[in-house]
């Protein structure tokens, strides 16, 4: 099993330090210290071990050191920044864990630059060796690139000339859309194996800033306290992270506020909501790791069913501490729900909501519904219940309407809607009533309302018709549909992840046995079959 919850006392590859408003992340990897296996991370190069230990190091600084302007990340190891994505770990995992690796690692990267745009902290890369492929897609990540002058140092993006991949789909779409790099000399760079140093790199936009190896680290300081000083995060209080240690079993994933069934097919996780102080922030954490965690450990269950249980009042009080925050803290849990939302639209499962009596779909819960490719809802109660609920409504709120936007910056109910303002406008009309299954259907907001003759029927036959297609088709399909409207650098990144890496991880000039991942650091090279597709 994958464990996504790491705190920093336990990092075995990344060093975090704190010094009044800037934070520093140092990466030394252990070498022995791999996820699965026995490849050696050499080279600072990195595996989802690796990466896991960032994206909490991120959430840590955003949520429990509301001080921190700036974070700078740098290498202890001498000579080499970060060589990138562990080549013996790609050419090792599964086909899934190739594309559930780049995903997360996509997702993390993204936070990095949402914290930056949401939550005013800065990033500074503080490139003192050779940094390549992932490695400079971190880089590239950050707001700002200082590359040490050394006359040796290089950066590049070697996937196509060495690997017979995509340069992580990220690098490549970074250049052109982030840091705006003509073409020709895109392609230029990502072909060039060797890479470019120095000032060539500097005139062509691929770094912002160098500084030789007397005065890299004082131009590290230098450049840490400027981006620190313009940064316009809120004053806020240290939010204490739970500890999640959810208990798993052949049959369930169980914490304290999601529930996880587990099937031979599919899944069925359940929200339970409470009246607690920290049910928010317990509950986004929760669910955030075990989509992860359903990702990874479990990509034979391609259907997942979401259902939420409590008491209305209680999601309609906690839903509203989500708007209009004030706070680095308030802040910051409103993104968290947004990058766990987020991280749902993006798993490459079939989602489905199932809306019953004793559901609660108000709100930020109602936003997981909106990311479901199906709404079931129940109309009216199970009758044959000794003592049946009443039918459960669902309840739009301010968050629905903007607060918590998908990667295409345009909420759930927009992307529902698109090219159709006028279901859209009406809609907010509708704001903070109950609105039951028939009402529901008539504004657009459901799928299906059976009775309770057929719900279970209309289930079940959902989930098998569902096991019976094509998983490769249903994925593509999905991935394609989520995301309606505009096109910004991060639907760009997924899209090309879900299509074009995942098709090039299965290709034989990639992993086939003569394949570049299968032959890279043997002497042999490569044999590329090729004709274009």
């Amino acid at each position: 099993m994958t464990s996504f919850d790491i705190p920093p006392s336990k990092f075995q590859h990344w060093e975090l330090t704190i010094d009044a408003d800037i934070a520093t992340l140092v990466l030394s990897v252990n070498q022995s210290g791999s996820a699965f296996g026995t490849y050696e991370l050499k080279l600072n190069s990195y595996d989802i071990g690796v990466d896991i230990e960032l994206a909490n190091a991120i959430r840590n600084i955003r949520l429990t050191c509301p001080s921190v302007k700036c974070v700078v990340i740098t290498s202890g190891l001498e000579g080499t920044f970060c060589a990138g994505a562990n080549i013996r770990m790609l050419a090792a995992a599964d086909h899934s864990h190739k594309v559930n690796f780049c995903k997360y690692t996509n997702e993390t990267r993204l936070e990095m630059e949402e914290a930056s745009t949401l939550s005013g902290i800065k990033f500074l890369a503080a490139v003192n060796g050779a940094c390549s492929g992932g490695g400079y897609e971190l880089a590239l990540a950050c707001d700002h690139i200082l590359l040490v002058d050394d006359r040796s140092t290089t950066i590049s993006l070697p996937e196509v000339p060495l690997l017979g991949v995509l340069p992580g789909t990220g690098g490549l779409t970074r250049l052109t859309d982030k840091r705006h790099i003509r073409r020709d000399r895109a392609d230029i760079f990502a072909t060039k194996a060797e890479g470019i140093s120095g000032q060539e790199a500097l005139e062509w936009g691929l770094i912002d800033e160098l500084a030789t190896p007397t005065k890299f680290h004082e131009a590290t300081q230098n450049r840490a306290r400027e981006l620190a000083k313009g940064s316009p995060r809120l004053e806020g209080s240290p939010t204490e992270l739970p500890s999640l240690n959810p208990s798993i079993s052949d049959e369930h994933i169980i914490y304290d506020w999601v529930k996880v069934d587990l099937f031979e097919a599919h899944a069925e996780l359940k929200v339970l909501v409470g009246s607690d102080s920290d049910w928010l922030i317990r509950t986004a954490l929760e669910l955030d790791d075990v989509f992860c965690r359903l990702r990874f450990d479990y990509p034979h269950l391609g259907t997942l069913i979401l259902r939420t249980e409590g008491a209305i009042d209680d999601i309609v009080r906690q839903d509203s501490e989500l708007i209009d925050p004030s706070t680095s803290d308030q802040l910051e849990i409103q993104l968290l729900w947004r990058r766990c939302l987020t991280r749902l639209d993006l798993t490459a499962k079939t989602l489905v909501t199932a809306i019953e009596p004793g559901s609660c779909f108000v709100g930020v819960l109602f936003e997981l519904a909106l990311a479901c490719d199906r709404i079931f809802m129940l109309d009216g109660q199970f009758e044959d219940h000794e003592n049946p609920l009443p039918a459960a409504p669902i309840q739009l709120t301010k968050t629905n309407f903007g607060a918590m936007p998908m990667w295409n910056e345009i909420s759930r109910l927009t992307s529902r809607f698109w090219g159709d303002r006028e279901a859209s406008s009406h809609l907010a009309a509708f704001s903070g009533t109950e609105i039951l299954a028939a009402q529901a259907a008539e504004l657009g907001l459901v799928s299906a309302t059976p009775d309770d003759l057929d719900w279970d029927d209309e289930l079940r036959l959902f989930v098998e018709e569902r096991s019976s297609f094509s998983a490769d088709a249903l994925t593509a399909m999905e991935a394609n549909q989520r995301f309606a409207g505009p096109e910004t650098m991060a639907t760009k990144i997924f899209a090309r992840l879900s299509a074009w890496q995942n098709w090039v991880f299965t290709r034989p000039n990639a992993s086939g046995p003569s394949g570049a991942l299968q032959r890279y650091g043997s002497g042999s090279r490569a044999e590329f079959d090729n004709r274009r597709t």
